[in-house]
């Protein structure tokens, strides 16, 4: 037997979202966790896209479904389906641009309103590579994370710093989250039936054990 799994043989589906300020490299991001892209055409994302990938964590195959949206106010009225399901958020922040920063505790806000009280959060200030510009310091960032209960860390989409790094870690901090909770509700998590979903809020959740149909969406 060979060890080929195909693109839908996961154990966990996580719905994670992407939000900050317009700018602070979402997109880029994404495309560089996912394709292990990165482009310098700054064009805004209109409306709402999603990428996947999965890591193992624990012998298991997690696969993240990752949401970016437009970080502009405009499209701000695809709030509650954005989130809806959502275990897992990258907050981003530009380190160059400190008012990007300063938005951060709105950000927060909102996605502490729109989803369960369970969900993983890091902070991430990118654009790290920008050393001789950057406004944001570590210390700042550090004590806002402790103090909100985030984690947190930089990256570079640019040069491909903590990328990796900041996704892997949220994946497997949500993979913890979840597993416990199953555990909670009696049983391993390998053991629910197939098709059950795991649901870490109360509103209907994405992010699920393995649906043994197709894909849970």
């Amino acid at each position: 037997m060979g060890v080929y799994r195909a693109d839908d043989d996961y154990d966990y589906l996580f719905k994670v979202v992407l939000i900050g300020d317009s700018g602070v490299g979402k997109s880029n991001l994404l495309s560089r966790f996912t394709r292990n892209e990165f482009s310098l055409e700054t064009k805004s994302t209109i409306g709402v896209e999603f990428a996947t990938r999965s890591i193992r964590v624990d012998e298991k195959v997690v696969k993240a479904q990752i949401w970016d949206t437009a970080g502009q106010e405009r499209y701000r009225a695809i709030t509650s389906a954005y989130y809806r399901g959502a275990v897992g958020a990258l907050l981003v922040y530009d380190v160059t641009r400190h008012v990007t920063f300063e938005n951060v505790e709105r950000w927060l806000k909102e996605l502490r309103n729109h989803t369960d009280s369970s969900i993983v959060i890091m902070l991430v200030g990118n654009k790290a590579d920008l050393r001789h510009l950057r406004a944001v310091s570590v210390e700042d960032a550090t004590t806002f994370a402790e103090r909100e209960g985030t984690f947190f860390m930089e990256t570079s989409a640019l040069e491909s710093m903590n990328v990796e790094n900041a996704f892997t870690e949220l994946l497997t901090q949500i993979y913890h989250v979840v597993s416990k909770k199953a555990l909670e509700v009696g049983g391993n998590p390998t053991t629910l039936p197939k098709g059950q979903t795991i649901n870490v809020g109360g509103k209907d959740d994405v992010s699920a054990v393995k649906k043994s149909g197709c894909c849970s969406a």
